[in-house]
């Protein structure tokens, strides 16, 4: 079973760490509700998350440099700053546990003088040399340990420590992280999770106890019973939270450790496997019985059953290499015909989908290809990638052919935000020359749903195409770029 955490309190009811928020967690059925500490100035552990008073109360100064009765007059009634002795008051008899979170040692002695005063039982969580602070004052005391990376602990890790639990953020979790800890016979927990499609996957792979800043959302979910419905509406949730969950993997990872697979310049990056595990185990969570064929681990569509196409980091060497040029890029097709496509633009701060017939969008705005005045190129940006690191045969005089037609190429180094670009940032075309639709589908349906034309190599209007590449261009020139590109091709 999973437990519920609720994170600072009920912060959808009340202000975060607050005796109103706190109190609505534990009538709400927390199973666990987290508060932050830190002192006041005269030392008294005050519930309080930010170092400073400002976030939360208008004052810049730490909340360290002021005494507790000033503390206590900000706000009214019960939401005010209270004290970690107040806290504790609300959890004698309650069935929800407290959870005590700190940041710094320093911390450690004083929280813990509190709640042995009170001979409440606790979890500890937060700073590594707290926690080590708060077991060698307790050899029974409830710890669960910080784990930041997508790698287990090792049981040298946790001998010292003895932790009741791992405590991760929830983007380095996967299945045989869990199944690890818990041949430990150590629980597992996440923070902090707040959409839906996450909190189903949570739960799936036997995350323990899930933090949250949404407790009612997160009870109803862990109430549900397991779904197989047809409809959209829950893939497209469960791709777009997923497309916006890469966005920050993406812009705040590391690569982590860089490989390569068919030859020295095919990249892999430590990121790239994280993230497709993570989709694939919520697509599990979520959607049963649909199929995965990811770049990183592979898979097989099978004829009659939804399939999702993912390409967890596209751009890897850029990625790798910190050129803030990749995408993640997710698409569900049905019957062999694409049916939603998204795509994660972590550096511009943008999630594209499109549902097919239901038109495209750029962070819920409609999103539409910009017409040019006349069908000509000159002026125009036209992109293309490269095969791996090599050109592809005939894209010398396909470059050749653009430059006579006063046209400018660009190769940036992401096959999905260069067919996609047709629709999201003005360029006239693109054309890559082997389709993927790993890579391509979703890019070539948001671009057509946006007003676009794809073309396969033939010429013939498609989605998904069979053989060959794909060209995205707008309407007034598409004929036009697909000659060139056809007469490169075949000269």
């Amino acid at each position: 079973m999973t437990l519920a955490c609720a994170h600072r309190g009920d912060v959808a009811r009340a202000r975060e760490n607050t005796l109103e928020a706190i109190r609505s967690a534990i009538a709400a059925g927390a199973d666990i509700v987290e508060i932050d500490v830190r002192q006041s100035r005269d030392g008294t552990v005050i519930v309080l998350h930010d170092a400073t008073l400002e976030r939360l109360w208008g004052h810049s100064v730490a909340a360290s440099e002021v005494p507790l009765q000033e503390i206590l007059s900000l706000g009214h009634g019960d939401l005010r700053i209270p004290t970690l002795q107040d806290v504790v008051a609300l959890f004698h008899g309650a069935a929800a546990t407290l959870m005590v979170d700190m940041d710094t040692i320093e911390m450690a002695d004083p929280a813990f003088d509190v709640v042995a005063a009170s001979g409440l039982d606790v979890i500890w969580c937060g700073d590594l040399q707290a926690m080590h602070r708060i077991r060698s004052r307790s050899a029974t005391a409830r710890i669960w340990m910080p784990w930041a990376s997508p790698t287990p602990p090792s049981i040298d890790t946790v001998r010292d420590l003895r932790p009741e639990a791992v405590n991760s953020p929830y983007h380095v979790l996967h299945r045989p992280f869990v199944e690890a800890v818990h041949a430990m016979g150590l629980l597992v927990s996440a923070w902090t999770v707040d959409d839906i499609p996450a909190m189903r996957w949570a739960r799936a792979i036997g995350i323990d106890s899930v933090t949250t800043n949404a407790l009612d959302r997160l009870q109803t979910v862990l109430a549900e019973e397991p779904t197989t419905e047809p409809e959209l509406e829950r893939p497209l949730t469960v791709a777009q939270e997923l497309a916006r969950w890469a966005s920050q993997v993406i812009r705040h990872s590391a690569p982590g450790e860089v490989e390569t697979k068919a030859h020295p310049a095919d990249l892999v990056t430590g990121t790239d496997r994280l993230i497709e595990t993570h989709i694939r185990e919520v697509i599990a969570a979520n959607l049963p019985g649909h199929v995965v064929v990811g770049e990183e681990f592979g898979g097989q569509a099978t004829p009659g059953t939804p399939t999702w196409y993912v390409d967890p980091v596209d751009g890897t060497t850029n990625f790798a290499n910190a050129v803030p040029w990749n995408s993640c890029s997710i698409a569900l097709s049905i019957g062999g015909e694409p049916v939603i496509g998204v795509i994660a633009d972590p550096w511009r701060h943008a999630v594209y989908w499109a549902v097919r017939g239901g038109g495209a969008f750029r962070n819920g705005a409609p999103l539409r290809v910009t017409p040019r005045r006349d069908a000509g190129l000159a002026g125009s940006v036209v992109l293309t990638e490269l095969a791996a690191h090599r050109a592809w045969p005939g894209m010398i005089g396909f470059l050749d052919r653009l430059a006579d037609a006063h046209a400018t190429p660009r190769i940036l180094g992401s096959g999905t935000l260069a067919l996609a670009s047709v629709a999201t940032m003005g360029a006239l075309g693109a054309v890559v020359h082997r389709f993927s639709p790993i890579d391509h589908l979703a890019a070539v349906l948001i671009a057509s749903e946006a007003g676009a034309i794809v073309l396969d190599e033939a010429g013939c209007v498609t989605h998904f195409p069979t053989d060959g590449g794909v060209l995205v261009a707008l309407p007034e020139a598409a004929s036009t770029l697909h000659a060139i590109w056809r007469a490169a091709v075949t000269s």
